[in-house]
């Protein structure tokens, strides 16, 4: 589990993830071709998180990262990673100082309008954390309850969406990282957490609980420039390569997640798609266990399979380069 002073840590680099993303990116740097220019986040646990013990960025989407970069640039180390939210991982590539958002990015019609997306790497749900003293128990227990979700993040509409098939009505609060949504439900301004479930499991307490329900399939995409053609193209068929040679599971393994999409592909199904994001993908993302630093972080028990991995950490520091 993660105890409130981590949180509190956690909420720290978020801000430093902010300090990154915001001044010094929105002025700009001059792109350096001989290095792959990654966005990851900070503040989700098995995707990308800063180890607050030894300050390293962990996660899969940072080993698919420097896979990219072997792949791409000829060198795992070919690679410069920043910390990214939810409010600065477009922003960041539409002004140059990204190459890529690889930041938990669900796949949408109206994102695709805006950047290229690789066919996904990850498939997940969205999902639903609250106090386990709320004596909210299903979704119908969230009428009329405020609900914290980050901004400009799909599970707002898809949240909505589901309420009114059950007929109730939420509020909603929007935050800009995960620990600050997790803070604010443990002080009461919130009564609870909706983001994708594998998020979710990261931020889980003795205090807390998911609720028994998923839905909304998100897609998770390699996010380039839409200008940007060529890198699109490459990192699309480095994501395909990755699917095809195992090197997706075996990470996903590594990181304690497993993902109906890279079941279905074991199985022969195709849940590839093209540079822009468009075709199939698959639903469902399985139980996980993470731990960093050798600390376990505690998951609720759901009916899919129950893996327990231990994360190498990498020997990579959130930065900018120098501009």
């Amino acid at each position: 589990m993660i105890a409130r002073r981590t949180f509190l840590r956690m909420g720290a680099l978020a801000g430093a993830a902010l300090v990154l993303g915001g001044a010094g990116a929105l002025a700009g740097c001059t792109p350096d071709a001989d290095v792959l220019r990654v966005g990851t986040k900070i503040d989700v646990p098995g995707f990308g998180f800063q180890n607050p013990e030894t300050g390293n960025i962990e996660g899969m989407e940072v080993d698919i990262a420097r896979e990219l970069a072997k792949r791409i640039k000829g060198s795992p180390d070919a690679l410069e990673v920043t910390g990214v939210n939810v409010t600065t991982r477009g922003a960041m590539l539409d002004n140059g100082t990204l190459d890529v958002t690889l930041a938990t990015f669900t796949i949408t019609e109206e994102r695709k309008k805006s950047y290229n997306f690789s066919r996904p790497y990850y498939t997940d749900h969205i999902g639903v954390l609250v106090k386990k003293s709320s004596g909210i128990a299903d979704l119908a227990g969230l009428d009329g309850k405020t609900v914290g979700v980050a901004l400009s993040a799909t599970t707002r509409d898809k949240l909505a969406a589901a309420g009114d098939e059950l007929g109730i009505h939420m509020n909603f609060a929007e935050y800009s990282t995960y620990p600050e949504i997790k803070i604010a439900l443990v002080a009461g301004r919130v009564d609870a957490f909706s983001v994708d479930s594998s998020i979710l499991k990261g931020y889980l307490d003795d205090s807390t609980m998911l609720l028994d329900t998923h839905f909304a399939p998100q897609e998770y995409g390699v996010a380039t420039k839409k200008s940007n053609v060529e890198l699109a193209e490459q990192v699309d068929a480095a994501i395909a390569a990755m699917q095809d040679d195992g090197t997706l599971a075996a990470l996903q393994e590594r990181w304690g997640l497993t993902s109906d999409a890279s079941e279905d592909a074991d199985e022969g199904g195709d849940a590839g798609v093209d540079a822009n994001g468009t075709g199939d993908g698959a639903d469902g993302a399985g139980e996980k266990h993470v731990v960093l630093g050798h600390r376990k972080l505690d998951v609720v028990a759901l009916p899919f399979h129950d893996q327990h991995f231990a994360a190498k950490p990498l020997d990579m520091s959130v930065r900018m380069r120098a501009c």
